[in-house]
This record gives structure tokens, sequence and C-alpha cells, in this order.
């Protein structure tokens, strides 16, 4: 399964979770922070891969290097 698969599969078993992402900054007016997604995303994307993992979905490596 590739990167983009994966993401793609997340996506739909998640579809009611947020996909706007903000900027990450402690100035409000940082027009070059990150853009990062809400937590209640990110954590369920964690999870997520954790169980792809745990289930032998996806190797060591995948599990380490995707991000959303």
């Amino acid at each position: 399964m590739t990167h983009k698969e994966i993401k793609a599969l997340f996506w739909e078993t998640f579809p009611e979770l947020p996909r706007r992402r903000y900027r990450y900054s402690w100035n409000p007016s940082d027009k070059t922070a990150e853009l990062v997604y809400p937590i209640d995303t990110r954590c369920a994307f964690v999870d997520f891969i954790d169980g792809l993992h745990r289930d032998g979905q996806i190797t060591d490596k995948q599990a380490n290097a995707i991000t959303l």
C-alpha cells in the first residue's frame, strides 16, 4: 500500500473529520507558520496508522514515515 492509498483510505474511513488546515503559531499574524490539521484529525490519523501497523497491513518503515 502506498502513502497516497493509505491517506485515501483514512479519509474514506473518517469522512466526518475536519480537513481544513490552519496556521500553527503563537503569533496570529504570522503568515509563514506551518499549516496543520486540527488535533482530532491528527490523533485519529496516528491511531489509524498504528492499527494498520499492528494488523500487519503496513510495514514498520511505512508506519514510521507516513505523515498527514
